[in-house]
């Protein structure tokens, strides 16, 4: 794979990872609060106006964008699967931004991804 073609998947990984964090940041202001359908207008008015939930839905908007550009250039078999880089960016960035645990098993599942992604990039 050409170094321009990984760079458009890793930007769209990076954003749409970055986008996922973005929509937790959002979520823990919301809070835990019931989903009834009394109070369902109003929570979906509060996350409309909820600052880093807009910025993860934009970061999706822009990661469709380079995902698109990426498929013009790159087999599918071979760019689908780097969405597995995502999973390794979110596990370290929620270990780092929300205190969520990195246990051995996990550690050891995202060298894993982290192999798969390297054999199929490398194919």
């Amino acid at each position: 794979m050409r170094g321009a073609d990984l760079a458009l998947i890793l930007t769209g990984v990076a954003l749409n990872a970055g986008a996922q964090l973005l929509l937790k940041a959002g979520a823990r202001v919301l809070g835990n609060e019931p989903l009834q359908l009394s109070n369902a207008a109003a929570m979906l008015e509060r996350a409309l106006m909820n600052g880093p939930i807009l910025a993860g839905l934009a970061c999706y908007v822009i990661s469709v964008g380079f995902w698109i550009l990426a498929l013009t250039r790159v087999d599918v078999s071979i760019a689908y699967p780097m969405l597995s880089i995502g999973y390794v960016l979110n596990a370290v960035a929620a270990a780092a931004l929300f205190s969520e645990q990195l246990s051995a098993q996990r550690m050891a599942g995202i060298g894993v991804v982290v192999l798969g992604c390297w054999l199929i990039a490398r194919s």
